[in-house]
């Protein structure tokens, strides 16, 4: 655990559970202070927090639905009002609502356009402005931009209009020694991925690579913590499938 008065400080969105709450343990467990970003589920930011600092870690939990710019831009103002700057953001808050292209409503494709886009574009606005020289973004897309399941219409739109932000990103940090990364998960098991789904689909599913497996949260957490470590600083404008080889 590197020492908390030198630490770097990582913002993780959507943390509070699954991906995100995997990707904020591993990141206060290679020495960053962990901002634990939530919209609705304060008591399990909270207890991820209190994890944290329980094991030597320092944390602070923010509420902010990363549709809402104003609401985001106070993220950060409380992020560096406690830790003094942000140096390493994780866009991980995204939805996924499924279905076929001519039963999807307009309620479904607004929301994930708001959360999984516009949320994105919010962040990746404040970073642009306010993040710290050296620092490194990571965006979480999806490897259903690759494979182009049905159902998926939706969703993977959202995700593959992230990809192109996070490579036209990459040149306009030009000077400033930030990387704008973003990794591309395969089906992980979540209760994002896994609500809904039978069965016999999850299996189906988890032998479409050759490892014959789900992702686990870990297994993505490991990945950014590569892209947010030392090791990953020359990797810059990529997005990595993290998917186990399914496509």
């Amino acid at each position: 655990m590197a020492s908390s008065e030198n630490s770097k400080v990582a913002l993780v969105t959507g943390a509070s559970r699954g991906i995100g709450a995997a990707v904020a343990r591993r990141l206060a467990s290679d020495g960053f202070t962990v901002v634990v970003n939530y919209s609705g589920s304060a008591a399990a930011a909270e207890d991820l927090a209190r994890v944290i600092e329980q094991a030597g870690g320092r944390a602070l939990t923010a509420k902010a639905d990363v549709s809402d710019a104003e609401a985001v831009r106070r993220m950060f103002d409380a992020a560096e009002g406690a830790f003094g700057g942000v140096d390493v953001l994780v866009n991980n808050a995204g939805i996924m609502m499924l279905s076929p292209l001519a039963e999807a409503d307009d309620a479904s494709f607004d929301r994930q356009i708001a959360v999984n886009l516009k949320g994105t574009f919010n962040t990746l606005r404040e970073a642009a402005r306010r993040l710290r020289g050296g620092g490194r973004i990571i965006n979480l897309s999806t490897s259903i931009v690759g494979l182009k399941l049905e159902t998926y219409g939706v969703y993977a739109a959202t995700k593959a209009a992230v990809e192109t932000l996070t490579a036209i990103m990459t040149k306009e940090m030009r000077g400033r020694n930030i990387t704008v990364n973003a990794i591309a998960p395969g089906p992980v098991a979540t209760d994002l991925f896994l609500n809904g789904k039978t069965e016999e689909l999850v299996t189906r599913m988890a032998k479409m690579n050759p490892l014959e497996r789900l992702g686990s949260p870990e297994d993505i957490a490991s990945a950014v913590a590569f892209l947010a470590g030392p090791d990953g600083g020359w990797i810059n404008g990529q997005t990595l499938r993290a998917n186990g080889g399914a496509i």
